[in-house]
This record gives C-alpha cells, sequence and structure tokens, in this order.
C-alpha cells in the first residue's frame, strides 16, 4: 500500500531530511481524542447538522465509529437523495432550501467514494469549492471537460485565490489536491503540463506562506496544506525541514486542544494516518480501524462567569455592552446571551465549517461583504463564532468588511 506522509512527529532527534514529507505514527491517544470530538455531532441527524467531512474524515483515519458509522452514511444518502430529487422536479430557483451547496454536493460524493460507491454531480462556485467539486468527481473517475479543468488552473496561474490580498492556502491547497488527482488519473492529458506546473506553484506558495511558528497560513489552514504537501516530492531538504517545523506546531496546537471545528478535525484526522482525500482514488478497504469510545466528562464544580466586551461601532444603531456569561462560553454564547438582555440582534446561517454571522443590528452582509470577528482592536479571529471561546476581559468586535 502506497503511505504518504505529511509531518516528522517523532520527538527525539530530527533524524534524515528528505524531499518528502512523512509522518511516523502519532501517539494514539491525541488521535483518540479528536476523533471523540466528532461522535457527539453524529448523533445530530438534522439537515442542518448533518457533514459528510465528518464521515469522509473517520473513514481515511485509524479510527472507526462502529454500527453509528454506517447509520451516520445512511442517513446521508437519504437527505441528499431526497434534496436531489427535490431539484430534479422544481424549477423554482428561488427554493434555496432544497439545494445543497457546491461543497456539500462534492463532500457527499467523496462520502460515497469512503464506503467505495459511485456518485456523479455538477458543481459550480467559489474557488475553494470549485476545486473540492473537481477532487470529488476525480475520484470518481469522472472526466470533465478541459474548459472546466482550464478555470482552476487559470484561477492559480493569475493568483485568483487572494481574500482581502493575502494568500488563501486552504483554497490554493483544495486546487493543489484536485490537480494532483487528476494528474494521477491522467483524465485529461491535454492539460496535463499545466497541471503538473500548477501543482508546482500551489506547492511553492504553501511553503511561502508557512509562519515564524511553523503553520501553513495558520494553524486551522495547515491540515489541509498538509494533505497536499503528503502528495509532494521536490529536490532538497526544503520541503522535509517545512514539514518538521509544522509538526512541532501541529502538535502543539494537538495538546492544547486547539482542535474544536468538526470539518478542521476531519481534514486534519487523514493527515495524523498518512492519508489524503487523493487517497480515495484507489481506497484501502482492509485497513484496521480502532473503535472509538464516547469521552467521560467529568462535569464542573463551579460556575466561574467572565465578563466579556462585545463592540459593533458601524452598525445602523452602533452598539457596545458588557456581557457575563459562565467561563468557557462559545462567542455564539455571548451572542445569545446579548440578544436576550440588551436587545442585540444577529442572524446566521449554517455552512460545512459551522454557523456565520449574515447579519448584526438590522445590517446584512452583503454579496462580497462578511461579519469580520476581532479581538479588539484589530486582532481577527480564526475561529468561528461556535468555536471560538472568549477570556475574561476581551472585547470582540464584530465588523463588516468587503473581501
Amino acid at each position: 500500500m502506497r503511505q504518504f506522509g505529511a509531518l516528522l512527529f517523532l520527538l527525539g532527534g530530527l533524524g534524515a531530511l528528505a524531499d518528502v514529507c512523512e509522518v511516523p505514527e502519532v501517539d494514539s491517544k491525541l488521535v483518540e481524542r479528536l476523533g471523540q470530538r466528532l461522535l457527539p455531532w453524529m448523533d445530530w441527524l438534522s439537515l442542518e447538522h448533518l457533514n459528510p467531512s465528518i464521515y469522509v474524515g473517520l473513514r481515511l483515519s485509524s479510527l472507526q465509529a462502529g454500527a453509528r458509522e454506517a447509520f451516520y452514511l445512511h442517513i446521508l444518502k437519504l437527505n441528499y437523495q431526497q434534496r436531489l430529487l427535490g431539484l430534479a422536479v422544481d424549477d423554482d430557483s428561488s427554493n434555496n432550501q432544497a439545494k445543497p451547496s457546491m461543497g456539500q454536493l462534492a463532500l457527499y460524493l467523496l462520502a460515497l467514494r469512503a464506503n467505495w460507491s459511485n456518485h456523479k454531480g455538477h458543481p459550480r462556485t467559489s474557488y475553494y469549492q470549485y476545486g473540492l467539486g473537481i477532487l470529488a468527481l476525480c475520484v470518481h473517475q469522472k472526466r470533465l471537460h478541459d474548459s472546466v479543468v482550464g478555470k482552476l488552473l487559470y484561477a492559480v496561474e493569475h493568483d485568483q485565490h487572494l481574500q482581502q490580498d493575502h494568500l488563501s492556502v486552504d483554497t490554493v491547497a483544495m486546487a493543489g489536491l484536485a490537480f494532483t488527482c487528476l494528474e494521477q488519473s491522467n483524465l485529461n492529458p491535454n492539460q496535463i503540463h499545466r497541471i503538473t506546473q500548477a501543482i508546482s506553484t500551489v506547492r511553492q506558495k504553501i511553503l511561502k506562506a508557512q509562519t515564524s511558528k511553523g503553520h501553513f497560513g495558520n494553524v486551522y489552514s495547515t491540515p489541509l496544506a498538509l494533505q497536499l504537501l503528503m502528495n509532494s516530492s521536490m529536490p532538497g531538504e526544503k520541503l522535509g525541514r517545512a514539514c518538521l517545523k509544522a509538526r512541532a506546531a501541529l502538535l502543539a496546537s494537538m495538546q492544547d486542544g486547539a482542535f474544536k471545528n468538526v470539518l478542521i478535525i476531519s481534514q486534519l484526522l487523514p493527515v495524523l494516518n498518512g492519508k489524503s482525500y487523493v487517497d480515495l482514488i484507489s481506497p484501502d478497504c482492509k485497513a484496521p480501524r480502532v473503535l472509538l469510545q464516547p469521552a467521560v466528562e467529568t462535569p464542573s464544580q463551579t460556575q466561574e462567569l467572565i465578563s466579556v466586551m462585545l463592540k459593533v461601532p458601524h452598525a445602523l444603531q452602533p452598539y457596545r455592552h458588557r456581557i457575563s456569561v459562565p467561563a468557557g462560553a462559545s462567542l455564539e454564547d455571548v451572542l445569545k446571551k446579548a440578544q436576550e438582555l440588551t436587545g442585540f440582534t444577529y442572524e446566521t446561517q449554517n455552512s460545512l465549517s459551522g454557523p456565520y454571522l449574515t447579519s448584526v443590528m438590522g445590517k446584512e452582509a452583503g454579496k462580497r461583504k462578511f461579519w469580520q470577528l476581532l479581538q479588539a482592536p484589530d486582532t481577527p479571529l480564526l475561529e468561528g463564532i461556535a468555536d471560538y471561546t472568549p477570556k475574561d476581559g476581551q472585547t470582540i468586535e464584530l465588523r463588516l468588511v468587503s473581501w
């Protein structure tokens, strides 16, 4: 079996640096704790909580959820088949409730492939989701027209993957995974030279985006970046050194409990098992996986309160209030408490990576605008409202910005 690696997780000794990115076995307890965070989500079977990424991440990991895993796939199939059937018979383009997003559909195709199944779809939208869609169809060995692949190639060749003048590591990594699948499958031979060059371009961009701490972009974009680098090789020691540096940063983040978002965990678990989404081209159906058991949590005896300042300076009605919540509460809990006590208003929309703000104090995010979360004065939060845990005395600002 072809074994890919992504990090050098050996704490003692650097070993020989190679031109590939390798990962020896990681502490199984750390991996198990990550997997246990996914189990509660597998019991939430409503439309807004179903997430195909959970199933894909587990199937490419060294872990399994037993009968719960099979039942989750069954519910995914029922849900998506029903929604796709609804699209086939409903010509009303305004009926958004029935439409799976391109990202959801692409991940559903990956989930089917992870169960060694077949399916097909037609993805269209942002470059991240566009790349994910091409990848999903590629692992099913569905050939796309050269013009479809060419659009993603053009985006990488002309840097159309920037967000607020910064490189989107997640987007280029997803594009790189799609190109890697296309290269290995040779589905678009007329584009193979451009595909190979694009993979090299993406790899160089990701390596250049490595921070002084070792992350590629940031801690949460590192798992997807490593999935791409796991499938790479290059002359010299640059790649090996970069992965060694990332190993220290990622291991420290795992030990600190930084990974709470189910989508990011689902992208990280395959890396810790030496796998990537590209492995779904020829999945190893017989690889042993350890059965996950729910984590045993000891309830806190005391309920300490913290104070968080919430401010929205540029709303239709500027807002500034101090909100008290239990220690360990999420930013979403702060928003709910503010809505309950102070007349604060907001609306959210669910996505595969969790809920995000669509309206604050009556002001909606426009077509190319979004509500950014910041620790005042100007430090962007790397997590969403459901995952970020404010600290006592912090000031959190919600700011409408363009991208």
